[in-house]
């Protein structure tokens, strides 16, 4: 069986001094539905990570970044029906303080939380280890410049 390359994209904003995660709730008929989730998605033939990282986000809310960088973090899970381990890389989008998802048909809400609100939405233990680390990396003003991704 094909390795099956997946992305974990982290959006937020800042408002005031404090990161608000977005998150979206999936879709009726989709993977994962009534989960409140982070973007999230494969790569394509010929993408690399980062690339399908922006891609999904621009397909799943209609919005561009105004800064993204690589999370120090990947996603491990076990995939029983697939029997794979999957190692997923994380990122994250500063997004527009004001700016608005247009949602695919994969979601039907969205919401803006700190982080306190966005641990009890999210029901994956490795998710919530990101949310929490990327939380700590804006908080501190820690993000190193090795990890921002140009984008042009």
């Amino acid at each position: 069986m094909p390795e099956k390359k997946l992305i974990d994209l982290y959006p937020y904003r800042i408002k005031g001094s404090s990161p608000e995660f977005l998150l979206l709730k999936r879709a009726k008929g989709h993977v994962y539905y009534g989960q409140w989730r982070m973007v999230g998605g494969k790569v394509k033939q010929g993408e690399t990570y980062w690339q399908a990282a922006l891609r999904e986000l621009k397909e799943e809310t209609s919005l561009s970044p105004v800064k993204f960088w690589t999370i120090p973090g990947v996603n491990h899970f076990y995939e029983q029906k697939t029997d794979m381990i999957h190692s997923i890389p994380a990122f994250a989008a500063e997004l527009h303080a004001d700016d608005t998802p247009v949602l695919d048909d994969e979601h039907n809400e969205f919401g803006w939380f700190h982080l306190d609100e966005a641990l009890k939405m999210v029901i994956w233990p490795e998710q919530k280890r990101l949310l929490t680390l990327t939380n700590q990396l804006l908080t501190a003003d820690q993000i190193l410049e090795d990890w921002i991704v140009s984008t042009d």
